[in-house]
């Protein structure tokens, strides 16, 4: 029996699925946002909210439970692009790791390579972390760090529904309230006033209302004579 067995599937095996979320969230880290099945980013959302609390922590301890879950990966300047693409594998190597065999963290330029890639992880820490960290102090209160938008058009071939993962930035405004301006949201208000005001029947109530109204459009607005 399956008790307590969460998550889903995804018509892969264990290893395909930890393997397909942390290959989407490396590119989440890199781009902020990626586009996906709906199933897809329900799933992979949970893991990235997962590694930006630890990203948020920012101790030693949190950096390697991230490298640990996340595996880490290179990620090429998008001016460089295509001087990378002309390189062979040796120089590729290069830009990937120092002299002493350790990856860049950061995209520096090092001696004897034209330029450098930078890591994953130390992204998530220097960057997402802090901005995130930022975003919490002005909202006062954790997590949400990502949002799923979902798209009208589905995928070519199954006609699966697609969705955008993106991460939340520290520019961006809190959800506020609901303002008054919707219409039904006024007539319950105006129906609740009532109610506390002793009428007792959506009836009466209905009957107060249509006669409230006519009442407020004769009323005069000022006078609006000219001096």
């Amino acid at each position: 029996m399956r008790h307590g067995v969460g998550g889903r599937k995804l018509n892969r095996t264990s290893s395909h699925r930890k393997a397909m979320r942390r290959n989407m969230v490396q590119s989440l880290i890199e781009h902020g946002r990626i586009k996906t099945t709906l199933v897809k980013a329900k799933d992979v959302r949970a893991f990235a909210e997962r590694l930006f609390t630890l990203a948020i922590d920012g101790s030693l301890a949190a950096r390697q439970r991230a490298t640990a879950l996340l595996n880490d990966r290179q990620i090429v300047p998008r001016d460089r692009q295509a001087d990378y693409d002309r390189m062979s594998d040796e120089d590729r190597a290069r830009t990937h790791r120092s002299r002493s065999g350790r990856r860049y963290r950061a995209a520096t330029t090092r001696p004897g390579v034209e330029f450098t890639s930078e890591s994953v992880v130390n992204r998530l820490f220097t960057e997402i972390g802090p901005a995130l960290k930022a975003r919490i102090a002005d909202r006062g209160s954790a997590g949400g760090y990502t949002r799923i938008i979902k798209l009208a058009e589905p995928r070519l071939g199954d006609a699966a529904p697609t969705a955008i993962l993106e991460i939340v930035s520290a520019e961006d405004a809190p959800r506020t309230g609901r303002t008054d301006t919707n219409r039904r949201r006024r007539k319950a208000e105006a129906r609740y006033a009532l109610f506390a005001g002793g009428v007792t029947s959506t009836a009466a109530a209905a009957k107060a209302q249509a006669e409230q109204a006519p009442a407020e459009e004769a009323a005069p607005e000022g006078d609006s004579t000219e001096d």
